[in-house]
């Protein structure tokens, strides 16, 4: 390849690079990487066929400032925790909207399965749900209080065993990622089964929606983080699948780190939705506008920080980036090709 068709089919991407290494631009550390090893290709492709070239020595002083900023030492900042929720767990899940969708969809059709299947036969929902969970709520419709069950356990007691049983759940959803996802994709079967009998028993009983405002004002939230955690068994799961042009070893470690960063992503929405479910649900006399503003709060906090901001994010960075790119490199009077 001509000197001059090599800088015009990367130069974008170097330009994108140095603008993120001269602005400290905070984004993926495993994109940050990616990046890296794709300029220190290219010098090592220029060093073989463009010999003390300005392409050459353009790229060498690159990849010597970017070698700088990824390995040198310094300390974590204090403000760390705050800088991984605001920016990087944000652009890092943009990349994974993909299995978000899946999971969310796989979640979607064994809700209707499940509803299905308990309006085609009278014992699925017990032999889903229990007959013991069954029998108590036939009681509590009977005595006048359907929802009741959510009264049985005081408050602290019930949000923090709600919010253990719902992080072991995300753990499972994660964990069984290793089975090259087959596994996730079983937990999503069986909550979205679960879920849609559970709501088909109570619609039976013509309660849809006092039981629906009721279970949904902690269940938005708890529902959605579960799936996000299928998502992250996906993402593990993906890793051993598809490895793209890194060695599977080094692609299977990567979808373990994202997987897990999307699992902790979750954390403080279970602890939300444990707080909700044991402080806030029980009480079932509260007015239909209240428990409808909490549900559609709750839903636009998920689609807020799961979906849009990391698209704004993205879009953000691109801006930023292609703004920034308006200097050709044959302009530029340090790096001059």
């Amino acid at each position: 390849m001509r000197e001059a068709a090599f800088v015009k089919q990367n130069k974008d991407k170097w330009l994108e690079f140095e603008n993120i290494l001269s602005n400290k631009t905070q984004i993926d550390p495993d994109l940050l990487s990616d990046l890296y090893i794709e300029v220190t290709d290219h010098l090592s492709y220029a060093k073989t066929f463009y010999a003390h070239s300005n392409t050459e020595r353009y790229l060498n002083q690159l990849a010597s400032k970017a070698h700088q900023s990824i390995y040198k030492t310094k300390k974590e900042p204090k403000n760390r925790i705050l800088s991984f929720f605001k920016t990087e767990f944000p652009t890092l899940f943009y990349q994974h909207h993909r299995e978000l969708l899946v999971a969310f969809l796989t979640f979607s059709l064994f809700v209707v399965v499940g509803a299905f299947s308990a309006a085609s036969e009278d014992d699925f929902v017990r032999s889903f749900l229990g007959d013991g969970y069954v029998n108590m709520t036939m009681e509590n419709i009977e005595k006048g209080d359907p929802m009741a069950v959510y009264k049985q356990q005081g408050e602290f007691h019930m949000f923090l065993g709600i919010t253990l049983n719902n992080i072991k759940v995300a753990l499972l959803a994660f964990g069984y990622g290793i089975l090259l996802g087959v596994g996730t994709l079983y937990i999503m079967m069986q909550n979205g089964i679960m879920l849609g009998s559970f709501q088909y028993f109570f619609y039976d009983q013509g309660l849809l929606w006092e039981s629906a405002r009721t279970i949904w004002i902690h269940g938005t939230i708890e529902i959605s983080v579960i799936i996000i955690a299928g998502c992250a068994g996906l993402v593990m799961g993906n890793g051993m699948l598809f490895t793209g042009t890194l060695p599977r070893l080094e692609a299977f470690k990567r979808g373990v780190i994202n997987g897990l960063k999307i699992l902790m992503s979750t954390i403080p929405f279970f602890i939300i939705a444990g707080f909700l479910e044991g402080f806030v649900t029980r009480h079932t006399e509260m007015p239909d506008w209240l428990a409808i503003v909490i549900i559609s709060g709750s839903l636009a906090l998920i689609l807020f920080y799961y979906v849009i901001y990391p698209i704004q994010l993205n879009r953000k960075l691109k801006q930023t980036t292609t703004s920034k790119n308006t200097i050709n490199l044959t302009q530029n009077p340090t790096h001059k090709l």
